[in-house]
């Protein structure tokens, strides 16, 4: 919204640092972050005040999750109003991607809502159903995905780049939008998964976005996809303020769900950032990068396909218990560890992923 005060420059003045996507980055970033830091503990003593008992534990987790009996839930709201206020404050209002990418985050955050909703209120771990929750992800993954194939310039619309081999896109035709829809909902629900440890789905979330949002920037710009050799997408280089925005927001969060966490993101905010990854890989046209970026993500919810699958052919189990964070706990890795050891992987992981910016 605040980029319209660039039109009151003469070049060279206060009101031209409006018109560079950094500079507006940089000022969501501490919009975010700030927003956090001040709204963060209001925030968590009134979901504990609503909540009373707080998010249900399950009966079958690991026994180190017990003494968590009591903590509040649905502190994605404070990433999400930080990223929302200052994604609108900061971007460009007039760009459609921008819009595609907050629909996709609202949309996700009130299904997350609804769910983490039923489970305070019923005090129970049984939340909204899952096909009900799979079909509303689904219908806004289409609405998304066609959103993003009508947006796009012709000569990639409907197109899947591949990451490396530059030069190459499959045409995919109509076909296009369900893949975008696995890319969106599997996303959305692979993050949702993930977050099972304080701390542990919003910083790989964050290192996954700050990832997307170079990326974006990168294939916004024409003279630097001249150079690298990658498709050029216009205008979606303002992705990166609402990427800017969701690290500092997931910051603000962080201060108050490291261990020993003060309040759990709930799928109110692990399924809408989860969604957001998915829409601006899709909004970016490096649907198959955000695998390689967002790879614990992967890894996490193939673990519970492998186990569930496993367990109802054989009736035996491949991980003493899934999604494989709580793997791991159960081998007696303290909860920090795991933590930080994911955190790494995913730092690699994204490294891996700008590489193939650069790689041809």
């Amino acid at each position: 919204m605040l980029y319209w005060l660039s039109s009151f420059s003469e070049g060279g003045d206060l009101f031209n640092l409006f018109r560079y996507i950094t500079f507006r980055a940089g000022a969501a970033f501490f919009t975010a972050l700030i927003f956090g830091f001040i709204f963060g503990r209001p925030l968590i003593n009134y979901l504990r005040k609503s909540q009373k008992k707080g998010q249900p534990i399950r009966d079958d987790g690991p026994e180190s999750h017990f003494v968590k009996a009591g903590t509040p839930t649905m502190g994605g709201l404070l990433i999400l109003s930080a990223l929302f206020v200052s994604t609108l404050l900061w971007a460009r209002l007039d760009n459609g991607y921008v819009w595609i990418v907050l629909t996709v985050t609202a949309g996700y955050a009130a299904i997350g809502f609804a769910d983490d909703y039923a489970k305070v209120s019923k005090n129970n771990t049984k939340g909204v159903p899952g096909r009900v929750r799979m079909g509303l992800g689904l219908a806004l993954a289409f609405l998304a995905s066609g959103w993003a194939m009508w947006l796009h310039p012709s000569d990639l619309s409907g197109q899947l780049a591949l990451p490396v081999f530059k030069n190459a896109l499959i045409n995919l035709g109509v076909f296009f939008i369900p893949f975008a829809m696995i890319v969106i909902v599997g996303a959305a629900n692979a993050v949702n998964l993930t977050d099972g440890l304080d701390g542990l789905a919003v910083m790989p979330v964050m290192i996954a976005a700050g990832t997307l949002g170079v990326i974006a920037y990168t294939v916004g710009r024409v003279d630097f996809t001249e150079y690298l050799g990658v498709h050029h997408v216009p205008g979606s280089g303002e992705i990166l303020i609402f990427v800017a925005a969701l690290i500092g927001g997931g910051l603000g969060f962080l201060w108050y769900n490291a261990p020993p966490a003060a309040v759990f993101m709930g799928d109110t905010g692990s399924l809408a950032l989860g969604g957001a990854l998915g829409a601006i890989a899709v909004v970016t046209k490096h649907e198959i990068v955000l695998a390689i970026v967002g790879g614990l993500f992967v890894v996490e919810a193939l673990s519970v396909i492998i186990q569930v699958l496993y367990f109802k052919r054989t009736g035996k189990r491949v991980f003493l218990m899934a999604p494989i964070h709580h793997h791991f706990e159960k081998k007696g890795w303290a909860e920090p560890q795991i933590v930080i050891r994911f955190w790494i992987i995913a730092l690699i992981l994204a490294l891996i992923g700008l590489a193939t910016l650069k790689l041809r």
